[in-house]
């Protein structure tokens, strides 16, 4: 089994795009991520689904850049590998210090959103984390463009996995993400975390999520038949005890490029024909979103609460 290590970063091939980069000497590979971590916001975050972050709220941990290049992204001014901050942080003992102020308070769930190219700072952090005594719930927020070597190293390390699966077609993969063989590589990773957590979640005396898989899923505008696909696959593959996340917050950023017909949010035929497909293929564990989320999900991380609570 792959060990975690910073012995990874020599010749990264720690996701899908396998480009060998010496990040422990410096090399910048497709992510443009070193061997430092590179944290854009650590905050208290009140807008994830109810089971993560309840009336108290998730402390997030937003990574910079991205193994992605959604052209539709909504945190775009953190996810471009082009992009650098000067107030984004490098140093492991501030991030920890910050993230340790906010569980320290009571809040017992750590997400990390985007962690993919960055798993080795991750690993780090918790490590250091569990020195001071603070063992949250690990929640790995993902893309699902993970190799499985990987995901299956982290199986100690995470409590939740929490991909976001956008595409079943290839095609849709590469023209909106710049992702070869998506659907492929995330049903893989996928397979592995559902192994790891089975179908079932574990739920805390809290109300809130101790353990499982929950799979989120973002409809595109015109892009209705792809997600019913994707449904249908998940299905076939797991089963309908899948806890599944129907998101309708999709907005078109100022990034969107002209020519890809992504310039409005979703329509109400749209999320019901999805909500509807689920439904018939028996699923029964749905989070569903009001189509005026996109209101609410209009992050600016150049604000200290990047998402309006």
């Amino acid at each position: 089994m792959i060990d975690i290590s910073a012995k990874l970063l020599e010749n990264c091939t720690i996701c899908p795009r396998e480009c060998h980069a010496n990040r422990a000497m410096g090399e910048l590979g497709y992510c443009r991520t070193g061997n430092k971590p590179l944290v854009a916001s650590i905050f208290l975050h009140k807008g994830e689904e109810p089971i993560f972050s309840g009336e108290q709220g998730i402390c997030n941990v937003f990574f910079a850049h991205c193994n992605l290049t959604c052209i539709y992204c909504q945190n775009y001014q953190i996810s471009r590998n082009s992009s650098f901050y000067s107030y984004w942080l490098q140093d492991y003992d501030e991030i920890v210090e910050r993230i340790s102020a906010i569980l320290r308070t009571g809040i017992r769930h750590l997400g990390f959103v985007s962690p993919t190219h960055q798993v080795v700072q991750m690993v780090e952090i918790i490590e250091r984390l569990k020195k001071r005594g603070l063992n949250p719930v690990i929640v790995y927020n993902t893309n699902c463009y993970d190799n499985i070597g990987i995901i299956k190293a982290l199986e100690k390390y995470v409590d939740v996995y929490l991909p976001d699966i956008k595409y079943f077609s290839h095609h849709l993969a590469e023209d909106l993400s710049n992702a070869p063989n998506y659907f492929t590589v995330a049903m893989a990773a996928l397979k592995e975390m559902v192994w790891q957590k089975g179908t079932s979640i574990g739920i805390g005396s809290d109300g809130l999520i101790d353990s499982g898989v929950v799979i989120r899923h973002l409809i595109l505008p015109g892009h209705v038949h792809d997600s019913i696909n994707i449904m249908k696959h998940l299905e076939e593959a797991f089963s309908a005890n899948l806890c599944i996340s129907l998101m309708s917050q999709y907005y078109p950023t100022g990034m969107i490029e002209k020519g890809h017909n992504m310039d409005r949010i979703i329509t109400k035929t749209e999320y019901r024909s999805v909500l509807d497909c689920m439904k018939k293929l028996g699923f029964y564990r749905i989070f569903a979103q009001e189509l005026n989320s996109n209101n609410f999900y209009c992050p600016d991380f150049d604000s200290n609460i990047p998402f309006t609570q």
